[in-house]
C-alpha cells in the first residue's frame, strides 16, 4: 500500500498550524493556534489531536519552522522569533510520541518546495522564492530541486550600519523591507510629529498599527503610509537585485502577507531592482506572486515527507 498521507507542523512567529495532507487530494484538515511564549506546549497539545489518526497510510511527519535548522540532527539551531525553541531537537521530541519518521526544514525552504511541486514554480527549473511577512525568508531551486541550504536571504546586509535586526546584525534586508520594518518606519515618523491618518487609528496608540493598516491608509493617498511602503520596497529591490546577480534565476516568486501591497511595495521593489541588477540578467527574470499562499509551507513539507518516506510495500 502506498503511504500517501502526512502530518505537517508549520511553526511561525505568529501562528502554529497542524495539517493532514494527502499526496493526491492536498490538504484534508487544518488546525491553527497563536504562537505563544511557550510554543513547545502548543505543539504538543496540537499533536495530541494528530495522535488520534491511526492509519497505515501515514508516510511520516514534516516540520516547517522559521529559523536555521540542522536537518540531520533535527535541532532548531536559531529562530530569532521563536527563542524558546533555540537548541530544541524537535524531531526527537515528536518521534518519542509517534511511531513515524519525522523530518524538519526551514519554513521558507518548505514553502519553496511547495511552489515547485504544486504552485507557481512548477514550470521553472531555476527560481528563488522570498517570503515577505513579519520577517523575510528565502528558498532556492536549481535544476528542478530544492537546494539544501539555509537560504537566509532576509539576513543579507543591504545597508552599512542600518537598522538593528532581530538576528543581532545591522542593515539586514529583513530589518528594512519586512512588515516589521514598515511599521517601525511609520511609528518613528509619527512620534516625530509628522501628520498622517495613521495617527487617528487605535485612539492614537501607534504600537497597534499593522502593515495592513498602513497599506489601507496608503490607498487613501496618505503620504507617510505611502512612503513607508515605498522605502521598504526600495530595500526589497536591493535584495532582489543581489539575488538576480548571484543566481540568474528564471523567476523570483514572492509570497507572504506583504504581496497584498503589490501595487506600491512590490512595484517599488521591481523598479529598484531593475536599476541595480545587471540588465542582461534582470530582463531574463520574471517576478511573480506565489499560487499557494499560506499553504505553501504545509504542502512543501508534506511533499518532502512523501519524497523521503513514502514507499510501496
Amino acid at each position: 500500500m502506498k503511504k500517501n498521507l502526512a502530518i505537517v507542523l508549520d511553526i511561525g512567529g505568529t501562528n502554529i498550524r497542524l495539517a493532514l495532507v494527502s499526496s493526491e487530494r492536498g490538504i484534508l484538515h487544518k488546525l491553527k493556534e497563536p504562537t505563544t511564549n511557550e510554543p513547545l506546549k502548543t505543539i504538543h497539545r496540537m499533536l495530541e489531536v494528530a495522535s488520534e489518526i491511526h492509519t497505515n497510510e501515514l508516510a511520516g511527519i514534516g516540520i516547517a519552522v522559521a529559523g536555521i535548522v540542522d536537518r540531520q540532527s533535527g535541532v532548531i539551531v536559531k529562530s530569532p522569533n521563536l527563542l524558546s525553541l533555540n537548541g530544541v531537537n524537535l524531531v526527537s521530541e515528536i518521534s518519542q510520541n509517534f511511531n513515524l519518521p519525522v523530518l524538519i526544514d526551514n519554513d521558507a525552504n518548505a514553502a519553496t518546495y511547495g511552489e515547485k511541486t504544486c504552485g507557481a514554480g512548477m514550470k521553472y527549473e531555476n527560481f528563488v522564492m522570498l517570503t515577505l511577512g513579519t520577517g523575510i525568508g528565502g528558498g532556492v531551486v536549481i535544476n528542478n530541486d530544492l537546494l539544501p541550504i539555509a537560504a537566509e536571504i532576509g539576513h543579507m546586509t543591504i545597508i552599512t550600519n542600518g537598522n538593528k535586526c532581530s538576528c543581532g546584525n545591522t542593515g539586514c534586508l529583513e530589518a528594512h523591507a519586512s512588515a516589521r520594518a514598515i511599521v517601525d518606519y511609520a511609528i518613528t515618523r509619527l512620534k516625530s510629529g509628522l501628520e498622517s491618518l495613521l495617527a487617528t487609528l487605535y485612539n492614537g496608540n501607534y504600537f497597534k498599527i499593522t502593515a495592513q493598516d498602513i497599506y489601507r491608509i496608503a490607498l487613501e493617498g496618505d503620504s507617510l503610509a505611502r512612503d513607508a511602503l515605498r522605502e521598504a520596497g526600495k530595500s526589497l529591490g536591493i535584495g532582489i537585485a543581489n539575488v538576480v546577480n548571484i543566481f540568474n534565476p528564471q523567476a523570483i516568486i514572492l509570497t507572504g502577507g506583504l504581496i497584498g501591497s503589490w501595487n506600491i511595495y512590490v512595484d517599488s521593489a521591481i523598479k529598484e531592482a531593475s536599476r541595480r541588477s545587471l540588465p542582461e540578467l534582470f530582463t531574463k527574470t520574471t517576478i511573480i506572486p506565489s499560487l499557494l499562499g499560506d499553504d505553501a509551507g504545509i504542502i512543501g513539507a508534506a511533499n518532502l515527507v512523501f519524497r523521503r518516506f513514502s514507499q510501496q510495500n
